[in-house]
């Protein structure tokens, strides 16, 4: 892993962002496309508009998503599918994409998409890490082990607090608390994974992910495992992790 320090979340919006920019130019210089995976929420909110600010043939990109909420509708505000939409897909012309859509008969739709992403290796995978050390919505303990490309999953009650304390909800009781999520071998399955995490919530969940071995309790820790892997902080998320641990990176 490789850890890259900004100052705050608009500069590593920008690094993050143009890293990805650079993977996936790469993988279209090699491959003649790109299949990405992109993470939502609020703490991708800089990296994704630095994202679709950058020089990409969009038209050659593949673009999935991580999970989705079962149940809920593409008009909420929460829908990560609405979230991709208004801050992806209306900004720059991707070439193709696939939705996961938790609403109605979504078996169906699962299916089409997940016969899409086994189709070919995914070039670059963004991945957020949540407050309780989730990647997508596999939270503690994450199934580390099932070739299962997506799952249906229990959201616990850190994941489901932290989507209201972000604004998506008006109530905890009005997060949902099923979801289909990308699994944690497909990720780890993604060529190059870049990770952007700002903020202070995230500082003690980023401090453990350093600190720790890989665990299904702290499902982040995986990422370290990768061999290529870049994970961006700023002065906020890095703000519990002591410094020597940061240097070891």
């Amino acid at each position: 892993m490789k850890i890259v320090m900004s100052e705050d979340c608009r500069e590593l919006g920008e690094k993050a962002g143009a890293a990805a920019a650079a993977c996936i130019r790469e993988a279209i210089r090699r491959n003649g496309k790109a299949r990405v995976v992109l993470s939502t929420g609020a703490s991708q909110f800089e990296t994704l508009e630095a994202l679709t600010a950058a020089d990409i043939r969009w038209d050659k990109v593949e673009m999935f998503h991580l999970d989705e909420y079962i149940g809920l509708s593409d008009a909420h505000p929460a829908s990560f599918r609405k979230y991709l939409r208004e801050r992806v897909i209306a900004k720059v012309p991707v070439g193709l994409f696939h939705l996961i859509d938790g609403d109605g008969d979504f078996k169906v739709n699962l299916n089409r998409v997940t016969e899409a992403l086994l189709a070919e290796p995914i070039d670059v995978a963004l991945i957020g890490i949540g407050e309780n050390g989730h990647i997508a919505f596999n939270d503690p303990p994450a199934d580390l082990e099932t070739r299962e490309p997506f799952l249906i999953v229990t959201l616990d009650e850190a994941c489901r607090r932290q989507q209201l304390g972000e604004g998506w909800f008006p109530t905890l009781a009005d997060v949902p608390d099923k979801a289909i999520t990308m699994s944690v071998h497909r990720i780890m399955q993604s060529r190059c994974i870049l990770s952007a995490v700002p903020h202070a919530v995230k500082a003690a969940a980023i401090r453990a992910t350093l600190g720790g071995a890989p665990s299904p309790t702290l499902p982040a820790t995986i990422l370290k495992t990768h061999p290529d892997m870049t994970l961006f902080l700023d002065k906020n998320s890095a703000s519990l992790t002591d410094p020597r641990v940061l240097a070891l990176f």
